[in-house]
């Protein structure tokens, strides 16, 4: 896989609401018995939790539920399993009465907090998504995921500079929170102002974990996007280090501002 589509890939996080779920274990093939001294071992029997975690593993999620629904009914991480099921068919209704029934059992399971604050974001209700996350984090304050979240939120209610915080908070604690690939993700109707937010926002974040590279990405879409400007990127002192490097350059070149290291003031072409 090239660069530019890993970074493709691990910029979807910018429309999409990130769920957390308990570890979920494919049970595609079950072993077969191991002969011991001319007795047969008892073939392994998977329970209705792992059948729905190897359906959830390959994306049956009306069959998960249904599976979910013959474990064990006192399991909030079971609830919690279900209703993410259910919100990857984007019914969040009934995602939601799943998360609820997994904060009832446990109010202390983080997770399903979390995913309901992923129903709020979903709604576009970030007001209360903020407060949901702001919940998860007082429970698990140590989760990079529930930073990120809080971050996205706050950005969405146009409230920048605490999400850039929330941002660099997620990025301390797991400098590849942005890369990772198993949280599992549904689409949310983020604007594109939002997005472009989110993405100058997690330039500057970028910059300052050192993600030189990353950091011009997510400029550039920040820029498509209509967010920023390339005067109001030069203006920037957080992003003032981006000067001296040549994808920079190539980057304010592209909308018509040329940068050399012997020139730093910027000329724009007439």
């Amino acid at each position: 896989m090239s660069n530019s589509n890993g970074f493709r890939y691990s910029a979807r996080w910018l429309a999409a609401v990130v769920l957390a779920a308990e570890s979920i274990s494919a049970v595609s093939q079950i072993p077969p018995a191991i002969p011991t001294q001319g007795i047969s071992s008892p073939q392994f029997k998977p329970t209705q939790e792992q059948i729905g975690d190897s359906l959830m593993a390959h994306q049956r999620y009306q069959a998960a539920i249904e599976a979910y629904k013959g474990a064990a009914p006192d399991s909030s991480e079971t609830w919690n399993k279900m209703g993410v099921a259910f919100q990857l068919m984007f019914n969040t209704d009934e995602a939601a009465r799943c998360y609820t029934a997994a904060m009832k059992l446990d109010p202390k399971n983080a997770v399903a907090v979390n995913n309901m604050g992923s129903i709020y974001m979903a709604k576009r209700d970030f007001g209360k998504a903020e407060r949901t996350y702001r919940k998860a984090l007082k429970l698990d304050p140590k989760s990079a995921l529930f930073h990120k979240n809080l971050g996205t939120a706050l950005l969405a209610e146009r409230k920048y500079k605490k999400g850039w915080e929330s941002y660099q908070t997620a990025l301390s604690i797991d400098p590849a929170i942005f890369d990772h690939s198993s949280s599992v993700r549904v689409e949310n109707p983020a604007s594109i102002q939002d997005r472009g937010a989110m993405n100058f926002y997690m330039a500057k974040s970028c910059v300052k974990a050192g993600m030189t590279a990353r950091a011009i990405d997510y400029l550039r879409l920040a820029l498509n996007e209509g967010f920023t400007t390339p005067k109001k990127i030069l203006a920037d002192t957080e992003l003032a280090s981006l000067r001296d490097v040549p994808a920079f350059q190539q980057l304010l070149a592209s909308q018509g501002v040329y940068l050399t290291p012997s020139t730093p003031s910027p000329s724009v072409r007439q």
